[in-house]
């Protein structure tokens, strides 16, 4: 089934934007272009055309992206980011300016600079360094200025963009946007946030001090079958996310509206970014499908590592509770129509 669209906000980095926007993006009968049941098939079809692993570039970006500039401007064609069925936050990174770009919905109604195309948008989010090549793209502004944008990947800025989401929604409620309730800024009590990760190695043991005492630059970029600076701090980056959010929903007890679904015992070619051959896709799908029925975890606030809790039952039971209470959201606001998060 495609979702009933009852949020406020969705967002996504890198992958997590490409599948925000075939999640939110319009058919031609103003439905979701994808159903969630179908994402795996289109990632199963089309990674390996994306980082083919037979025409790997060693005197650039591993891969050109020809096919994914090609795959998403067929997926999406023309559609802009105002056109979107929900609010959508797409995170990138403007290597010209040294600074995070944030494509939102909301600020694209303000701001035609930012009312870009959702292929442009999948594309620069998309653009992980020494993976996919950067990506250019211009817009022109209320005054007819061109607006040009010098995108690599968003994770560099935001790889988990959840606490991202929650701020651009409080902002909107501080600022008493009819489309969100009045309720206080950063209520938990009153927020429901899924966050997907992507799968992230398993960390103990990987790395040494010794190890890395002796790595020269290219080795802290190309380290047996890895990219250790890059992963470091995107793994960072998103750890770092995760632990502020669950503080921040634990301190108004409210923790079970924050579920987190991530695998971060991945070894081998499954931990890998861009190993997309048949057998790896598969093995992927498969650490999905297990995922589903390992008990709910959350992050020990003290030694940072996911811990479970099987009282709260399975990550596909915690789905099952998200989508009765956002479908129970959607039948009030359709009796009331006033929004609510």
């Amino acid at each position: 089934m495609r979702p009933c669209l009852p949020r406020n906000q969705t967002s996504g980095t890198s992958t997590g934007g490409l599948i925000g926007t075939m999640l939110t993006a319009p058919n031609k009968s103003n439905r979701p272009l994808y159903a969630a049941k179908d994402i795996n098939d289109f990632y199963l079809e089309n990674c390996p055309k994306i980082f083919p692993q037979d025409q790997i570039n060693p005197l650039g970006p591993k891969y050109d992206g020809k096919y994914l500039r090609s795959l998403v401007t067929d997926l999406v064609g023309e559609t802009i980011i105002t056109q979107s069925l929900t609010n959508v936050v797409f995170p990138a990174f403007d290597i010209n300016l040294i600074q995070p770009t944030i494509f939102t919905t909301l600020g694209a109604k303000f701001d035609l600079s930012r009312n870009v195309k959702l292929s442009d948008i999948c594309v620069a989010t998309s653009a992980a360094p020494t993976f996919l090549p950067a990506h250019y793209f211009e817009c022109k502004d209320s005054n007819g200025n061109i607006k040009a944008h010098h995108c690599i990947d968003g994770g560099v800025a935001a790889n988990n963009p959840t606490f991202l989401a929650m701020t651009l929604v409080t902002e909107e409620i501080i600022k008493h946007n009819p489309d969100f309730p009045p309720i206080k800024p950063m209520d938990c009590t009153r927020f429901l946030v899924l966050s997907l990760g992507t799968g992230a190695a398993k960390k103990e043991g990987k790395y040494t001090a010794d190890m890395a005492s002796q790595w020269t630059t290219m080795e802290w970029l190309f380290n047996r079958g890895s990219t250790p600076l890059i992963e470091i701090y995107g793994d960072a980056s998103a750890d770092m996310v995760d632990i502020h959010t669950s503080v921040l929903f634990q301190a108004y007890n409210a923790k079970t509206n924050y579920l987190r679904i991530q695998d971060d015992t991945l070894t081998g070619t499954v931990a890998s970014t861009d190993i997309a051959t048949d057998e790896n896709l598969r093995n992927l799908v498969n650490v999905g499908n297990n995922l589903l029925k390992k008990p709910v975890s959350r992050v020990n606030l003290t030694t940072g590592q996911h811990e479970e809790y099987p009282e709260e039952g399975t990550n596909e039971q915690a789905l099952a509770r998200f989508a009765k209470l956002l479908s129970q959201e959607r039948q009030l606001r359709n009796k009331s129509k006033v929004p609510a998060t």
